[in-house]
């Protein structure tokens, strides 16, 4: 009876100890899973400036996911988060119109892809500028064509500053306005 009563006891002393060990691997977990959220998904931008209006104005803060184009490419009508060709500190967001391998125009105001005229998403408003699309512009294997909802106050890929998009530029797609807390919402 003797061995019988010192397993039992030692049993029981352990208990605790493997409570705080699970304990902490919860902890653990619970960090490391939080930790990967906030990389993958949590990338906060302050939206500057009225090109996206009116689906994202200026002081609206949003989240970027990262993680969904390293399953899925971009797609047409996407709103991105791309840096700058000549400065990757600086961060333009925009949607996109055109996808690789496209032929992109803008003629008499309006968005032409592979020669078929198209509602962009300025909600078929006139485009006013038609800068470098004015001639057909064909996007390479690795390039997206660019423009804000705002078109007439919008620095996008009309623009020799900006350009065609390679997707090595596009940091991520914008999903969430998480302020302000009113306008608070999935961006579509």
């Amino acid at each position: 009876m003797g061995p019988f009563y010192q397993d039992v006891g030692a049993g029981q002393e352990s208990k605790p100890l493997l409570r705080v060990i699970g304990w902490g691997v919860d902890i653990v977990a619970v960090i490391a899973l939080a930790f990967f959220a906030v990389i993958m998904f949590g990338t906060k931008l302050t939206v500057s400036g009225r090109s996206m209006e009116p689906l994202l104005s200026s002081g609206d803060v949003v989240l970027l996911d990262r993680l969904w184009y390293n399953f899925s490419g971009p797609k047409r009508m996407d709103v991105v988060a791309f840096t700058a060709p000549e400065d990757e500190e600086k961060t333009y967001i925009k949607r996109i119109v055109g996808l690789p391998g496209e032929q992109v125009q803008i003629k008499e105001g309006s968005l032409y892809i592979d020669g078929v005229r198209t509602l962009s998403a300025s909600g078929g408003e006139s485009i006013k500028t038609a800068g470098l699309a004015e001639m057909e512009i064909e996007l390479a294997e690795d390039e997206y064509f660019v423009l804000g909802d705002n078109t007439d106050t919008s620095e996008d890929s009309r623009f020799s500053n900006v350009g065609n998009v390679r997707r090595s530029q596009i940091r991520g797609r914008v999903w969430i306005r998480i302020a302000p807390f009113e306008r608070f919402g999935l961006i579509k």
